[in-house]
């Protein structure tokens, strides 16, 4: 079976499922206060594009574009089944969502992850992003790592 990329709405089972998998795979690596993760709601605001990533029906990866009103999005709940892994889900994701980003205009994609998640870290700097200050709303965190990619 092949991966296919949609924009999907977030809130279905098989999503609800790997945000679940998500959210304890971050609290098992950080305490609380240092997990920025955004809840099923808040996906489904106008302001964000929430991709679904599907090896034949099963959903396997999403990612969520959320957009900051400034002309800039920031990266949010990226995540891909373990049992895909190996099938470049994440890869595909992230052409997608940058895609999409240089379709609506954006100058820059940002993002925050946890230190102790290198592969994800791994990913981001292959796709081009550079470490940079805390954004946003975020506080300075020794456990996060902020990350942007210039889009314009």
């Amino acid at each position: 079976m092949s991966v296919t990329i949609s924009v999907e709405a977030p809130r279905q089972d098989g999503v609800i499922r790997l945000l679940e998998l998500s959210d304890a795979y971050a609290q098992s690596l950080y305490p609380p206060e240092s997990n920025h993760l955004l809840d099923l709601t808040s996906l489904e605001k106008p302001s964000v594009t929430f991709f679904v990533a599907r090896n034949g029906s099963s959903i396997v990866g999403c990612c969520a574009l959320v957009e900051a009103g400034d002309g800039t999005a920031e990266i949010k709940r990226m995540f891909v089944d373990t049992d895909a892994r190996g099938l470049k889900v994440a890869s595909r994701l992230m052409d997608a969502l940058e895609d999409q980003a240089k379709q609506k205009g954006l100058s820059a994609l940002r993002l925050e992850t946890g230190i102790r998640q290198p592969e994800a870290i791994s990913l981001y700097r292959k796709f081009g992003y550079a470490e940079i200050d805390p954004f946003g709303e975020y506080e300075p965190d020794p456990l996060s790592l902020f990350m942007e990619k210039r889009l314009a």
